[in-house]
């Protein structure tokens, strides 16, 4: 088995494009709402879960999904959402984090024509708020 803590040259580090295959770690802080677990859950499938997994991350992460979790509420304080913007940074899960971290995701594989298919699909995603909006006509005229 390959060690996950080799290097690509120049010291980048290549994460594997399928994530974390492993289940999330236990949750290492008092009673969690389900919301946290959810992010705890999706947070240990991503890539950058390998590297936080090396490095014992698992404190960090369940601070982030405990902030995330707060900031995402519509009464959320600003500078949590502040907070949320430097977690993002430091775990490597914004692009500015990747290039710091001197992390890169390797390219999918593509495997037999049932992966093929899976990877032609467009992955269902949830409605955003922008995806709610709509245009509405400037009333000239009404």
């Amino acid at each position: 088995m390959r060690s996950t803590r080799s290097q690509d040259k120049g010291g980048w580090r290549t994460l594997p494009a399928e994530g974390r295959q492993a289940p999330a770690p236990e949750w290492p802080l008092t009673t969690p709402s389900d919301r946290e677990l959810d992010l705890w859950d999706e947070l240990w499938a991503k890539p950058q879960a390998v590297a936080w997994e090396d490095m014992g991350q698992e404190l960090e992460v369940a601070l982030f999904a405990r902030t995330l979790a707060e900031a995402e509420r519509a009464d959320g304080r600003v500078d949590v959402k502040k907070m949320v913007r430097g977690y993002l940074d430091s775990l490597g899960l914004s692009v500015a984090g990747m290039n710091r971290n001197r992390w890169k995701v390797a390219p999918a594989v593509e495997g037999d024509d049932e992966g093929a298919a899976e990877t032609a699909a467009p992955a269902a995603r949830r409605p955003s708020a922008r995806d709610r909006l709509k245009v509405v006509p400037s009333g000239e005229g009404a």
